[in-house]
Order: structure tokens, then sequence, then C-alpha cells
């Protein structure tokens, strides 16, 4: 009998327990709110970099002695806190991030100059700072891209009105764009042309003059069309290298924006830089359907195969069918945050929710029109699926905010059916009492 009754104890307890691990799954299911759509499409896309990332981060863990599993096991944490930063992110009401827009711009540009100045210095970049008491790299222009583009929208919401006029509507909006992309262009230039064109984009859904879109524009073309003109200059035709650059083009990174754009613009099959060849090689091998997941060959031979050409990795395991899949996603995500943006009642939300969108999906085109060399080689990562720890948490951080945005959208929706709902049966209660008075 004490048996029976231990193990009948047992049993109720294990289904109490249960239970309670259902009902508390349940809770945070009912509390997780936006769009349905989004959400799949940040767990699949996680999914897929769980997967490529394990695949690719061999000669990593060889170069640095530890095991591929253990990197693993690092993405999945970074992959896991990155989710419940979504999540709670979304349950904040996106009305606070405007409260607090202004602060983070105005914290982010001491940050730009101390990381121009004292940053650590990787791959020949000052991008980085150190945290301290994690010992974890911090990429100071994640925290300015999100921070600016939260200020636009701010400020695009606020200047309707005088929106066309240059010096109340445009020079506001415009002035704290070129600070941070000034700042954050001598170390890394893709990203500050990214920030500025998405600006730029975003100034135009919010009605800003064209004429005055177009001058910033033009004045931005110009140290573009230099960088062209030196490259073509200083480059060797017959010898095929780059010719020696007088002292004034040596300083910061321009010998290397000038050789990507020489590589870029004269290189052939012989002379295309090392990580060119080697992601062409992959996507080669991959073909229509890939390898197969996990087998990758030039994983071993391509550098940084798990952040910066984590795309060409994907087609050869994957194939081209498995990239247009990936690429479709980026699309899809795109589509449903215009959708939230005509949905939107706020001019704050609905600018932030695109601004967002856009610089998270033109990021992820440049990356893979990279590693398909239709762009020069750049340092621009591939959202949510390449291997990072910061950088993921930021871009978590920006889908949560535009949940944020479609749960404010639902909860309004949800409150105009059902003032509909007691409209139509107030409006039907009142006709069967009149049916009813006639009958009399």
């Amino acid at each position: 009998m004490n048996t029976v009754d231990k193990s009948e104890l047992s049993n109720s307890t294990f289904s109490r327990s249960v239970s309670g691990w259902r009902g508390a799954g349940g809770e945070v299911f009912n509390r997780t709110k936006g769009d349905k759509v989004i959400w799949a499409m940040v767990i699949l896309l996680t999914l897929v970099s769980i997967l490529v990332v394990y695949s690719s981060i061999g000669s990593l863990a060889y170069k640095m002695n530890k095991s591929t599993e253990s990197y693993l096991f690092k993405q999945i944490a970074f992959i896991a806190l990155g989710v419940l930063i979504i999540y709670f992110a979304h349950r904040v009401n996106y009305t606070i991030y405007s409260r607090v827009a202004t602060i983070l711009f105005i914290i982010s540009i001491p940050l730009l100059f101390y990381t121009l100045k004292y940053g650590s210095n990787i791959n020949d970049a000052n991008r980085w700072i150190k945290l301290p008491v994690i010992n974890m790299t911090f990429q100071t222009s994640d925290l300015a891209k999100l921070a600016i583009f939260m200020y636009i929208s701010k400020q695009l919401s606020r200047k309707q009105n005088v929106i066309k006029n240059f010096r109340k509507g445009f020079l506001p909006l415009i002035m704290p764009v070129i600070v941070i992309c000034l700042l954050i262009a001598p170390a890394n230039l893709s990203t500050a042309v990214l920030i500025g064109g998405t600006a730029l984009m975003l100034m135009f859904i919010g009605r800003v003059n064209t004429k005055h879109i177009l001058l910033v524009i033009g004045a931005a073309l110009l140290p573009i069309i230099f960088l062209i003109v030196v490259s073509t200059n200083y480059y060797d035709k017959e010898q095929h290298k780059t010719k020696v650059l007088p002292s004034a083009l040596t300083f910061g990174r321009m010998p290397t924006w000038i050789k990507r754009v020489q590589d870029f613009m004269y290189a052939d099959k012989a002379q295309t830089s090392y990580q060119v060849q080697q992601a062409k090689i992959a996507i080669a091998k991959g073909g229509w359907f890939g390898m197969g997941p996990g087998k990758s060959e030039q994983r071993n031979f391509l550098p940084h195969p798990y952040s910066d050409f984590i795309y060409a990795i994907i087609i050869e395991e994957y194939g081209l069918f498995g990239g247009a899949v990936i690429m479709f996603i980026y699309l899809l995500f795109l589509f449903r945050s215009i959708k939230l943006f005509q949905k939107c009642p706020y001019a704050f939300g609905a600018f932030l929710a695109v601004a967002l969108s856009f610089t998270l999906v033109i990021q992820a085109m440049v990356n893979m029109a990279v590693n398909v060399n239709v762009f020069p080689t750049t340092g621009v990562t591939l959202p949510l699926v390449s291997m990072g720890g910061s950088s993921l948490w930021f871009t978590c951080f920006s889908i949560g905010i535009i949940l944020s945005v479609a749960r404010n959208v639902e909860q309004m929706e949800g409150k105009t059916v059902l003032a509909e709902v007691a409209a139509a049966e107030s409006t039907e209660a009142t006709e069967l009492d009149e049916d009813e008075k006639e009958k009399k």
C-alpha cells in the first residue's frame, strides 16, 4: 500500500509540474503579441543561424584552440538572450522609445568619439570598445544606428507642419545624421553609407522636400566620386597593382578603401581578392540545391565564413534555392513592416517601424550583394544569421521595437472591432425596440 501511495504521489507531483510548465509556457505565448509572421521569420532565421554558424566555425575553433561545440553553445546562448530581448522590447509601449530617443542620440556621440580614439583595433579599424566587467567587445555604431533612427522618427512626427521648410524642417533632421555618419565613416564607411541612405529614404517617406534630399545626395556623391577617381588614377593596369600613394592619401583606412574599389573595378579572375575568389567557388559548388547541411568545403578557406561571408556558405550548403529562400524572408519582413507602417495610426510608430526594417533589410541585401560580388567587399554582416554578440542583440532590440508597434496596432484594431460590434448590437437592439413598438 505504501509503495502504491508513493507512486501515486510521485505521478501526481510530476503531473502538476508538467501542468505548471505548460501553464507558464501558455502564459508567455498568450502575452506574446505583434505580427506573428515576423515572429515566425525571426525563429526561422535564428535556426538557420545555428545550423550555418556551427557548420562554418571549424577554422576559427582550430585557430583559437577551442571546440566547435563551445562556439555552438555560445551562439545558442546569444540567440536565446536575443529572443528574450525581442520579447521584453515588444512588451514595452513604443511611445516610451520616443522619450529616450534624444538621450540615446546624445550618449552615442561621445561613445563614437571615444571609439575612434581609444577603441579596440580589429582588422585595422577602431569600431569596438571592450566592456570591462564581462570582457566583451561592443560596436558603438550599432547603438548610434538605433539612436539616430529613433531620433529622426521622433523629429519627423513632430515637424510635419514645417517639414517642407529648409531651416525649421530639414536642418534639424539632416544635421544629426551628418554628425553620426562623419563619426562612424573613418572606421566603418559601409555602415555610415547605410545609415545615411536609410535616413534619406525615411525622410522621403516623411514628405521632406525632394530638392533638399537631392542636395544631400549630390554632396554625398562628391567624396565617393573622389574615391573612384583616386582609385582609377593610382592603379597600374600593366602590373595589376596599386601605385605608391602620396602621404595625403594614406591616412586612416583610405588605402583599404582604394584597394577594395580597385579590386572591384579592375581585378580579373586571377587578380580578384582571395575572399571574393573563395566566395565564388563556394557559390559555384552549391549549384541549385547545395551540397547538404554541414558539407561545405570552402568554410576552411573562406575568411570569416561565419559572419561577413556566411551567405556564400548558405548557398554552398543549401544551393541557390536556399539562398533565394533567405532573400525572400528578408523581403517578406520588409513587406510586413510596410503594411504595419500603413496601419499605424501614429506617425512616430509608423516612421520608427519602417526605418528599422529598412536598415535591417538593406544591410541584408548589401551582405548578399558582397557575397555574390555585386558590391565591393564590406564588413556588413547578415542580420540574425551571422555569428555575433552585441550586434545580434541590437538587431533583436530593433525587431522588438517593430513588434511593439505591431502589438499597439493589433490593440487599436481590436478596440475598433469591439466598438463596431457594440455599435452594430446597439443598432440592432434599437431596431428591435422600434419593431415591437410598431406591433403594439
